[in-house]
């Protein structure tokens, strides 16, 4: 029997391993499990190589619980350990003092085995005493068993066992009693250890019996020890990738389609990645991929390996050039995880761009679920954006796909106005903004559809990217001003009849909720519409975008602007001005007099004002001013109310307000019932 203390400067390493690793402690079962699953494989690669000769037999690493003994065993029947061997893995721990380790891997805890090679004393995180049985597979071996119970102190004496391989038995401490648990240890090893290469089998199968459930014969084996990713993508059918789509996510629709990834040259990298069928929600489907390092699950938290917009995707990614033990400042700075990246996304280019080019039929019906995906990528990788143009589609109000350059090519001749600006005019609901639609196709135009979660700020980007490109919502404006061909019509009413005609309608408009109405008078000719109601692109795309770029809620909080345009040249906006002045006229004419009066008054002192600098206007000065202000603002209020109370009577002002807001959805409650009642007493 032999005794010793383990390698290391310091008293206790129980407490310096649990202290730094009991974030993650569960992994001690994922260490234990590829521990095993490494000494069996190097058993095979001896007896492959003919340097072992004896039979290899069944080579399952299995797990097994003692609930009574309050055991969890790893057992292998692998290349075992001499005694030798022990001191040199397990005594001799290659770390030069606690206050060094300590230090050095304080921000850095998940750092500390891969580093060290302490992954074996993971155990301890979970362990108040740790056996190792184990025996060589050398000849005339002997069996030894090592023990520690966390302190530098350890035992190694003679031991039975009668076949080569090692048994690890984990004496679980008494707060860690979660891994006594069969359900706990069972989603464990389905978590890291569902694809390693070897057979595991966590005791027997178990079956309803007798009121219970109760073991079986039969291995309870968990993993699949040749999954998909690791096999030749020409002996695979459509049905075995679905298959393993729906192991990896049960209860998911079927992917789109899917990227079989096989690499082996600057870096080794195999997995398989689908494009889920997702249009919205963008967080919600984020850390699906599943990172593995030979068939050993690492993390599903892949940003930094995978590119950003591809952590949309689901599947698995396998190399063993990212280690087990993965930090996020690590993959910063590491070249082959760039590297990855970097292929990553040029090899899902690629596998878009071949699809689009040899059945576009097939992947314009798969676009606005693609979309999503491509339309990330492009605004957050310049070089996925000169990969993805080419590929990349713009849809109409009709469901017609374009490319960019086709799209161009289509509207160059019609959609370009006086300034040489192309036009590209959309819809994000095509019910909603039916009338608006309409009256761009009589003008000649195509109208795209943006109704996807970032087509806002897609068209934001593609203004930038592309020359003299401008993109407009179909109701941002009068058509013609969308698309201005010519200067302006100017309108023939006097400044008095539009200022009457804007209060009328203004005065008039609903009260609503972070709402804001402005009243506009144009000259759009007799066949358009009577009243629009338009709404600023800029600040409805600023709002859009505040949704989901943070820095933007001042947006968010800003009230809806409106715009109210009356068409000057239309009859019913003709009527309502003449009624307005028949009715109102009379009434309005000794406070029109006063308020000419008094405005001519107040342009009078501000001339005279303006002749001096301010520090020279006296107190007299100022109060004159303010005098004539309140007077001129006296006389425009009375003048208001006057229109107001006229406008309030008029039936025709109501129905063509309600008809504009109806137009774009905003007629509701209380006011819609209203406007069906006017409308029947209208009728009749």
């Amino acid at each position: 029997m032999q005794k010793g203390n383990i390698g290391v400067t310091t008293e206790n390493i129980f407490p310096v391993i649990k202290k730094f690793l009991y974030s993650d402690h569960e992994i001690f079962l994922r260490e234990m499990v590829s521990n095993a699953v490494d000494a069996t494989q190097k058993l095979k690669t001896l007896a492959d190589r003919g340097d072992y000769k004896g039979e290899v037999g069944d080579l399952t690493v299995r797990i097994a619980l003692d609930e009574k003994a309050k055991t969890l065993t790893i057992s292998d029947r692998g290349i075992g350990m001499t005694e030798e061997e022990i001191d040199k893995y397990i005594n001799q721990i290659a770390f030069s003092g606690v206050t060094d380790f300590l230090d050095k891997y304080k921000d850095s805890a998940n750092a500390i085995i891969g580093h060290f090679g302490l992954g074996f004393y993971s155990a301890f995180m979970v362990s108040e005493k740790v056996e190792i049985v184990t025996r060589s597979y050398k000849e005339d071996a002997k069996a030894v068993r090592w023990t520690c119970d966390g302190s530098p102190e350890f035992t190694i004496e003679d031991a039975e066992r009668e076949d080569r391989g090692t048994d690890i038995i984990l004496h679980i401490a008494d707060d860690c009693k979660e891994f006594l648990e069969r359900q706990r240890i069972e989603s464990l090893l389905q978590k890291y250890c569902k694809f390693m290469a070897v057979p595991l089998s966590f005791g027997k199968k178990q079956e309803w019996k007798d009121g219970k459930m109760q073991d079986t014969d039969e291995d309870n084996i968990i993993n699949n020890v040749e999954p998909l990713w690791t096999k030749t993508p020409s002996t695979l059918k459509d049905e075995d990738y679905k298959e393993f789509y729906r192991t990896l996510y049960p209860m998911q629709d079927e992917p789109l389609f899917w990227i079989h990834l096989n690499v082996d040259y600057p870096f080794n990298l195999t997995g398989v990645l689908y494009f889920p069928r997702i249009q919205s929600n963008i967080d919600l489907q984020k850390n699906k991929i599943q990172l593995y390092c030979n068939q050993v699950f690492v993390t599903d938290q892949v940003e930094g390996i995978v590119p950003e917009f591809l952590t949309l995707l689901h599947g698995v990614i396998d190399s063993p050039d990212i280690p087990l033990n993965v930090s996020r400042s690590y993959l910063q700075s590491d070249a082959n995880v760039k590297k990855i990246s970097t292929y990553i996304t040029k090899k899902v280019a690629d596998r878009l761009k071949s699809i689009f080019n040899e059945n576009r039929k097939e992947y314009e019906e798969k676009w606005d679920n693609l979309k999503i995906f491509i339309n990330y990528g492009m605004l957050t990788q310049d070089d996925f954006y000169d990969r993805a143009k080419d590929f990349a589609l713009l849809k109409d109000v009709d469901g017609k796909y374009f490319t960019l350059d086709e799209y161009k090519t289509l509207i160059s001749s019609e959609q370009t106005d006086k300034d040489g600006m192309l036009v590209y005019l959309y819809a994000n609901n095509k019910e909603e903004q039916y009338s608006y639609i309409e009256t761009a196709r009589q003008k000649g135009y195509s109208v795209l559809l943006l109704d996807g979660q970032l087509d806002t700020a897609v068209a934001q980007m593609l203004e930038q990217k592309l020359d003299k490109t401008k993109f407009t919502r179909v109701d941002g404006d009068i058509i013609d001003r969308l698309i201005m061909k010519e200067d302006r019509k100017k309108t023939e009413l006097s400044l008095e009849q539009t200022d009457s005609l804007s209060q009328v309608f203004k005065s008039q408009m609903p009260k609503m909720d972070k709402t804001e109405f402005a009243v506009e008078i144009q000259s759009l000719g007799e066949q358009a519409q009577p009243v629009l109601i338009t709404q600023s692109e800029y600040m409805r795309r600023m709002k859009d975008m505040s949704r989901f770029q943070s820095g933007m809620g001042f947006y968010a909080q800003m009230p809806d602007m409106f715009t109210i345009v009356l068409n000057a040249d239309h009859e019913l906006v003709k009527k309502v001005l003449s009624d307005t002045e028949a009715n109102t006229s009379e009434t309005l004419a000794p406070i029109l007099s006063e308020l000419k009066g008094q405005e001519a008054r107040l342009a009078a002192i501000r001339q005279a004002q303006d002749k001096k600098k301010y520090d020279e206007l006296t107190q007299e000065d100022k109060d004159q001013k303010a005098d004539a202000e309140k007077a001129v603002n006296e006389q425009k209020d009375k003048k208001n109310a006057v229109l107001a109370e006229y406008a309030e009577k008029n039936s025709i002002v109501h129905q063509l307000i309600d008809l504009a807001l109806l137009q774009n959805g905003m007629l509701k409650g209380a006011a819609l019932d209203a406007f069906l009642k006017r409308s029947v007493d209208l009728i009749k």
